[in-house]
């Protein structure tokens, strides 16, 4: 029995549909999980997604679907988290491919669902910014879930939507999205955290850590991205809710203009003009920003009093958890130090870290 998952955004999508995958359906069969090869720059310089020519190794599934094995890599100077998310996830990984737009993603799905003749098929989005209309001023990524939902509405299948997380992806607020969200189907506890809890010590994606840090009980407020943006820990963190597909279509201002579109570059133009801006873009700047800038060591004793003043500056607004993505930032060191930064923290001061968040402390803590 095969399960289908299309990870409506990518990245932290793709880590969530294994842990709801193993929430809602046991351990009784496989799933495909389809998600972009979309990574944020600290893991891929390269902006955008990746195309099955961006890697080594990969395997084809159907004329025009490639699964990521572990043994699979980018081909520099892209980077992906794929492989490695292959390498410990049970399931298989196939790429979406978003070069030919709407049309392309459709084609690869209708090829999957004949291939496959799958159990059930779930669009997961983490947060919600899915039932995004498009002009939003908290919008920030709106293009990659909007092609998967265009594509998805035209395929000749039953397709359910899930949103896990609402609000946590800091995109949209849980108070406008509430509205929208259909029946709960499952609140996620730290039992269902347990099969991706290695992929959440080195995955980037702030929405999955703060959705399993949800269903681990934490609660507050937890600070993300290089904006520092406030996302309200609640109890409505770990629920997954069922919302109509044809009704976030229809609110979807993007995905219903590019529903006809046959290249990448149309569903760029249509978010431009329709959100007022392409995310690639932000991407373009700011990898461009960061090729300029002058390396960075690693220096405990300084990130460490760096740290103390930036976690003052949290508490005093109320700021109870970050993400080691934003600590990065913050403290202006390059992405590519994420990691090193984290080991030094953990090892450093331990009790501060509530997996896979950091919890922020006052001075006399």
């Amino acid at each position: 029995m095969t399960r289908l998952i299309v990870a409506a955004g990518g990245g932290g999508d793709a880590v969530a549909a294994a842990m709801i995958h193993a929430a809602l359906y046991g351990d009784e069969d496989q799933a495909v999980i389809l998600t972009y090869a979309w990574d944020r720059l600290l893991i891929d310089p390269v902006p955008g997604p990746r195309g099955p020519d961006n890697f080594t190794g990969l395997q084809p599934l159907t004329p025009v679907v490639w699964t990521v094995p572990a043994e699979g890599g980018p081909i520099a100077p892209a980077g992906s988290a794929l492989p490695r998310l292959a390498a410990e996830l049970p399931h298989r990984v196939a790429l979406i491919d978003p070069r030919h737009g709407v049309e392309g993603v459709t084609r690869q799905l209708e090829e999957l669902v004949d291939h496959l003749s799958p159990e059930s098929i779930d669009l997961l989005d983490v947060g919600g910014d899915i039932l995004a209309r498009g002009d939003e001023p908290t919008l920030k990524s709106p293009l990659a879930d909007a092609l998967t939902l265009a594509a998805c509405c035209q395929v000749n299948a039953p397709i359910r939507l899930l949103v896990a997380g609402p609000g946590l992806d800091g995109e949209l607020p849980l108070d406008e999205l509430r509205g929208m969200l259909g029946p709960l189907l499952h609140t996620l506890t730290a039992k269902d955290v347990e099969p991706i809890s290695s992929v959440l010590e080195w995955h980037p994606s702030e929405a999955t850590g703060m959705l399993a840090a949800t269903a681990r009980g934490v609660r507050g407020t937890c600070e993300m991205r290089d904006a520092g943006l406030p996302v309200p820990l609640t109890n409505d963190g770990p629920t997954v809710h069922e919302v109509d597909l044809d009704e976030a279509l229809t609110r979807n201002q993007l995905a219903r203009a590019i529903l006809t579109t046959a290249t990448l570059d149309e569903v760029e133009a249509h978010s431009r003009e329709i959100c007022g801006y392409s995310e690639i873009d932000y991407e373009r700047n700011k990898a461009t920003w960061l090729n300029n800038q002058p390396p960075v060591q690693l220096e405990p004793d300084a990130v460490l009093s760096q740290l103390d003043q930036f976690e003052a500056e949290a508490h005093s607004r109320g700021v109870t958890h970050t993400t080691f993505r934003r600590i990065t930032e913050a403290l202006n060191l390059n992405g590519s130090l994420r990691e090193d930064l984290r080991q030094l923290l953990i090892n450093s001061r331990p009790q501060q870290y509530d997996a896979p968040l950091w919890r922020i402390t006052a001075a006399t803590e």
